[in-house]
């Protein structure tokens, strides 16, 4: 076991998601199992017990106001109610002045936001939760958001995407540490990926499409997901909505930043990962079954939208 211990310090607060601190603390606890030498360390206002936002009680173990990260792993969760942890000046004070003392500064889904509110990612690249990427890219335009990226590092700060990529994040974090081989047998331990392939597109084209003003143009999306293979070409869809191309083509513009062909797109690769998933058949059948003409066609966006391979999709999804 390494002689010096790496402290590790989590940021607590009222309303906080309790698996963005449990999931990345239960990693490098079971790195410790495994060799590690991590101090872990809670911290929060007063150094009062604070609730999650499950109603859980959890115990500090020092003042917010009185912590020392000098060295240390700052981790910096999220919550529901981020607007209202943003709008804590004293709180952002103290992420500020434990992230210029702290070797490296991690937030972990809505985390994100906090960190923002502090000035820390300015002109950087980040991430967060993908319904709340739009949000981020909004209220502070000086940082490059990376909607899909499972977490990111820019120089010494590191922002994870929704909830249980906190794990993701604090296993590059002990490969970092302690090197790939116990990174791995800690991931092993987890029953969880060391490297989780694909980004967040993998989760729902039709919540990522989000709900658009337009009440024909909502109806038209669920069409497209309710019958992945069916014929929804520029010119049918736009019949079916009973508008022109051109029109609707504007509308998905303005209200859902895509097109027509990139929706039903995803829908399809969607489709197609959920039959990945659950039956052996063969690419052939997966890709009529999902809408594509081909094989090499679902091979095409597959890749594009996930960044794996159909085949290398199955070989780690597959149920049964």
């Amino acid at each position: 076991m390494p002689a010096t211990p790496r402290t590790v310090l989590v940021l607590l607060y009222d309303g906080f998601r309790l698996l963005d601190v449990t999931g990345p603390l239960e990693v490098f606890a079971v790195a410790n199992e495994q060799g590690g030498n991590y101090r872990l360390l809670l911290a929060a206002p007063g150094g009062q017990d604070v609730r999650a936002n499950t109603g859980s009680r959890l115990g500090a173990d020092l003042d917010l106001a009185e912590a020392q990260a000098h060295g240390a792993t700052l981790v910096v969760p999220g919550g529901p109610n981020w607007a209202h942890t943003i709008s804590d000046t004293e709180l952002l004070a103290q992420v500020r002045r434990l992230a210029g003392q702290a070797e490296r500064t991690a937030s972990v889904c809505a985390g994100a936001f906090v960190l923002a509110a502090a000035g820390l990612l300015d002109g950087r690249r980040a991430t967060t939760h993908w319904d709340l990427a739009d949000a981020l890219a909004r209220k502070f335009p000086a940082i490059e958001v990376d909607a899909d990226a499972i977490f990111v590092r820019d120089g010494p700060v590191i922002t994870s995407a929704g909830v249980t990529s906190g794990i993701d994040l604090a296993l590059s974090l002990v490969e970092e540490d302690l090197g790939v081989a116990t990174a791995r047998l800690v991931a092993k331990h987890l029953v969880v990926f060391l490297q989780r392939p694909g980004g967040q597109s993998q989760f729902s084209a039709r919540l990522r499409a989000g709900r658009p003003r337009t009440e024909g143009l909502r109806r038209l999306l669920d069409t497209v997901v309710a019958d992945p293979a069916g014929r929804h070409s520029l010119a049918e869809l736009a019949a079916r909505a009973g508008m022109s191309a051109r029109h609707l083509t504007r509308l998905f513009r303005e209200e859902l930043d895509t097109t027509p062909q990139r929706y039903v797109e995803q829908v399809r690769v969607e489709a197609a990962r959920q039959h990945l998933e659950g039956t052996a058949d063969p690419l052939d059948v997966v890709a009529r079954q999902a809408g594509f003409g081909s094989v090499e066609t679902l091979r095409r966006a597959f890749h594009r939208e996930t960044g794996v391979s159909p085949s290398g999709y199955r070989t780690r999804f597959r149920r049964g």
